[in-house]
């Protein structure tokens, strides 16, 4: 049998990791593999002849096995600069012993291609050659195949346990100079199990998230409770700069179809991915997924193609006119830009895409808010003010992108924890972001009650969500008004009212939720909600009887949400053991009259000076 060229090569530039690193002269810059595709033979082996080499320089994107290069016994030895630091580096970075380089994820090719960072070696990580000498760069492609296309010297473990994953993620055997076998089971990354904070802003963010749209969840614990959320949705499609196991389920369950993706239907596109022996071998030859290159994953024009693309990215900190912090703490370097705004922009230009920040509103104790008046002290801007659209914690969802800084403070106030809020709206009104007569938040009840939240359908079929009140519906209620006509205004308010000033809307949406209760009917997506009708109670707690109001846009009446509404409102009165509803109708509003009598109670009325004085008990 014919022995084909490559074969012959192959075996002639197989060698010792201890030979193989000999190529590597002092001061050289050297490439380490991605995350879990970390050639773990080449570098300890690195570090046990590194003795021999001086000044030389370390780079790679993001380290998960041992880093011994930047122990401080080589610090005269080598130097490491990462793109994005990991656990393993961070503690070097940390003492000044190793370098970050702050850069965007899809621009790190670029940089390498352009000459201005010039690479003497890659080390790298490939499966064993094919039939036609092909290797694949198995889990992480990202910028290793980029590192390896420029490197003067590639030198490559080819481990037989590396998975063969598909796409754009294969390099020939003859375009390696040096080879290293191995038989070493592939570094594992196992994702925290979600905690119940984890899990709270999951599902807040879940709600964001419709049948049909593809998702970027990178790694961490809030990415995989988001996935834990999605198990109701349909035809979701992938499209994401790296996924965990937590993919896989939703795989199976037919949950990840990808049928709806407007590019690279019917596949999952990524560049790298990190998990455990299950997410290897679910990825090995598997033509579902399709592995690319950084700088055409995370290309935010390519990522714009995604019809309904939903970017889920997390943060350090958000100061009150939206700014993020995702890479630093104060001064200290945390973790990196990595490909946060590739996916917040690219999102932000999809067509029906949502660019989303989740975090939680405070610190592991709950000492200190996330939510900040102003960013720390050398905290850096991730993403601007400019590029934030969804901010979310565990208190509910913040829509900023083409908001006030008014708007965007008071959002932002309204997802803190209860707690800090009072503080971040002094601070506001100091700061002139609100008005000096912004009122205060009411704080009775722990947050906002997501558990009230119903949708009903209405005689036009159409969907309506009935929902508490919030203080960011200041504007929508403002919009509300001045659509009235001349006869509801005077109806609902007994009288000519030309203006609802800002002193008089803040009555109706700022509420504490038990005293005083407000259920908006409301329609749209969150940042562009219009509030079709308002029914609100307050308790007068020497009677436990509480006043009703109702009113309902003129183009929403005669549908069957005054009765939706009230019934709904009558509901979330009884379980805070309201006894009943008082009201005072006029006598010539006999609808309002006609959905007193349609929410199911017995209802006294009596006449007194043209307005029915009406009692509903419970």
């Amino acid at each position: 049998m014919k022995v084909s060229p490559w074969t012959e090569r192959y075996h002639e530039r197989t060698t010792s990791a201890e030979k193989a690193l000999g190529r590597i002269k002092s001061g050289a810059r050297i490439f380490i593999g991605t995350g879990c595709a970390e050639p773990q033979l080449l570098v300890r082996s690195l570090a046990e002849t590194g003795q021999r080499l001086a000044d030389t320089e370390i780079i790679h994107i993001l380290s998960l096995g041992v880093a011994p290069y930047a122990e401080p016994r080589f610090k005269e030895h080598f130097r490491a600069n990462s793109f994005f630091i990991g656990t393993s580096l961070r503690g070097a970075v940390g003492q000044g012993r190793a370098d970050y380089t702050p850069i965007f994820l899809s621009d790190i090719p670029r940089l390498l291609r352009s000459g201005r960072f010039p690479l003497d070696v890659a080390l790298i990580q490939l499966s064993p050659p094919d039939e036609h000498g092909y290797c694949s760069l198995g889990v992480s492609v990202d910028i290793v195949k980029t590192a390896a296309e420029v490197a003067d010297v590639v030198i490559a473990e080819v481990n037989s346990q590396m998975p063969r994953t598909l796409g754009d993620s294969f390099i020939h055997a003859n375009d390696i100079d040096l080879m290293v076998e191995s038989n070493i089971p592939i570094l594992e990354y196992v994702n925290p199990t979600p905690d119940e904070l984890s899990r709270a802003i999951g599902r807040q963010v879940a709600r964001l998230i419709g049948d049909g749209d593809t998702i970027e969840a990178g790694i961490g614990e809030i990415p995989d409770a988001v996935l834990k959320f999605l198990t109701d949705k349909k035809d979701l499609g992938i499209h994401t700069e790296m996924f965990t196991d937590g993919i896989i389920d939703l795989v199976e369950s037919e949950v990840i179809t990808n049928k709806k993706k407007t590019i690279h239907r019917g596949k999952i596109v990524a560049s790298f991915c990190m998990g455990t022996r299950r997410l290897y071998k679910f990825v090995d030859n598997n033509p579902l997924i399709e592995f690319h290159p950084t700088e055409y994953v995370n290309d935010p024009n390519v990522i714009a193609r995604n019809d309904n693309m939903v970017a889920i990215n997390s943060a350090i900190q958000v100061d009150l006119t939206g700014q993020v912090c995702a890479d630093s703490i104060g001064h200290r370097f945390y973790s990196g830009i990595g490909g946060q705004v590739d996916f917040i922009r690219g999102a932000a230009r999809s067509r029906g895409g949502k660019p989303i920040i989740a975090l939680p509103s405070t610190t592991g104790d709950g000492s200190v808010s996330r939510i900040v008046p102003h960013l720390d002290e050398g905290a850096g801007v991730v993403t601007t003010r400019g590029d934030v659209h969804y901010i979310v914690t565990e208190h509910g969802i913040a829509y900023l992108h083409g908001k006030t800084i008014r708007d965007r403070a008071l959002a932002l106030v309204n997802v803190a924890d209860p707690k800090f809020r009072p503080w971040l709206l002094g601070l506001a009104k100091q700061l002139n972001y609100v008005p000096a007569d912004q009122a205060e938040p009411r704080l009775r009840f722990a947050g906002y009650p997501e558990e009230l939240e119903r949708t009903v359908t209405l005689k036009n079929n159409l969907r309506v969500l009935l929902r508490p009140v919030k203080p960011t519906d200041e504007t929508a209620m403002k919009d509300l008004f001045y659509s009235f006509s001349e006869d509801t205004i005077y109806h609902r308010f007994f009288g000519v009212l030309k203006s609802m000033p800002h002193t008089r809307l803040q009555h109706f949406v700022n509420v504490d939720y038990e005293d005083r209760m407000g259920i908006a009917a409301v329609v749209g997506e969150p940042g562009s909600e219009q509030i079709a009708a308002l029914a609100t109670y307050d308790l007068e707690r020497s009677t436990n009887m509480a006043e009703v109001a109702i009113v309902i846009h003129d183009d929403w009446q005669n549908l069957g949400l005054g009765t939706e509404l009230l019934r709904n409102l009558a509901r979330v009165a009884r379980e805070r053991g309201v006894s009943g509803f008082t009201a005072e109708v006029l006598a010539d509003n006999p609808r309002a009259m006609k959905i007193l009598h349609k929410i199911g109670y017995p209802i006294e009325s009596k006449m007194i000076n043209g307005t029915y004085q009406v009692i509903v008990k419970f």
